[in-house]
């Protein structure tokens, strides 16, 4: 039987070593329009960017070959893949200087027939539509650029590159704490067994940061496009109706929705000026946003 402070001699031999992944927290010093999210984290430094983004290169090709063969590969001249590619067409430009590699990458743009109701851009522009997440939630072409400007974001962050340093360093860490039990004549399999717990809520938290912070850029991404960031409360609604049985966001990967809705409505006041200007208009002229789904009530701002 281990000692009663095992566990917490473990976490905290632990922790140091996760204190790596911490995000790094500094602002930029130059007058940024829009919002403020912080430096990168250097933890994408563990994880050659480059690498990643050639693995993802391969990944998407076989995963886009598979769909073919399975007649799931939405084709050309698909109504759905030329709205995609027209909305990212309007993204990627300003999605750009998030990122300097982000204008070299060889963007796609691709929709695969499924009932799942997801997304994602791989490292170097590789985005998919799952029609699922088209079709169920009847996604208006504001809230299809909050689903793709947000995806975008996690790949102009890096977040790929990032997760993959973090979990080489959490691993080292479970190395290490069974190193220091067994140095200690505790069984080195029960202490990497609670390092390893510890290490994976860790890693949750990272995910929701992450997914957080793709959310404030993704706002920002759709606003100066001309897409309504509004959308953002309508679709987290619109998901919340879909996903009535989602788990407590303590042991989520995801914020909850009414965490993700708070969050999206305080950055406001940052991308709402965006929009009006990518339309043209006073902001004290912009309409309430109404989406296409029956018990959303208009949003307005202020």
């Amino acid at each position: 039987m281990k000692p009663p402070y095992l566990k917490s001699m473990l976490a905290t031999c632990l922790s140091l070593t996760l204190g790596l992944a911490i995000p790094v927290l500094a602002q930029d010093n130059t007058q940024h329009e829009g919002v403020s999210v912080g430096n990168m984290s250097i933890m994408r430094k563990f994880a050659p960017t480059g690498t990643l983004e050639k693995q993802a290169a391969a990944q998407y090709t076989q995963t886009l070959q598979q769909a073919q063969q399975q007649r799931a590969l939405g084709p050309d001249d698909h109504p759905q893949v030329i709205r995609l590619r027209s909305i990212a067409k309007k993204l990627i430009p300003f999605a750009l200087p998030w990122n300097e590699r982000a204008k070299d990458w060889k963007w796609e743009v691709n929709l695969l027939g499924s009932k799942q109701i997801n997304a994602y851009c791989m490292p170097g522009g590789k985005i998919a539509f799952y029609s699922g997440i088209l079709d169920i939630l009847k996604l208006t072409d504001d809230e299809v650029a909050i689903v793709m400007g947000h995806e975008i974001a996690h790949a102009l962050r890096e977040h790929g590159a990032e997760r993959a340093g973090k979990a080489a360093v959490a691993n080292f860490g479970v190395k290490l704490a069974e190193i220091f039990a067994a140095a200690k004549g505790y069984d080195p399999s029960i202490a990497g067994s609670v390092a390893g717990g510890v290490a994976n809520v860790s890693m949750l938290k990272f995910s929701r940061d992450d997914e957080t912070e793709a959310d404030v850029v993704g706002l920002e991404i759709a606003a100066r496009a001309g897409y309504d960031p509004r959308a953002g409360v309508s679709l987290w609604q619109k998901m919340g109706m879909v996903n009535k049985n989602s788990p407590p966001q303590w042991l989520s990967t995801h914020p909850a929705g009414k965490t993700r809705i708070d969050e999206i409505r305080r950055h406001f006041p940052e991308v709402m000026p965006l929009y009006a200007r990518a339309k043209s208009l006073p902001l004290d002229r912009i309409p309430a946003y109404q989406t296409n789904v029956k018990g959303i009530a208009p949003i307005s701002y202020p």
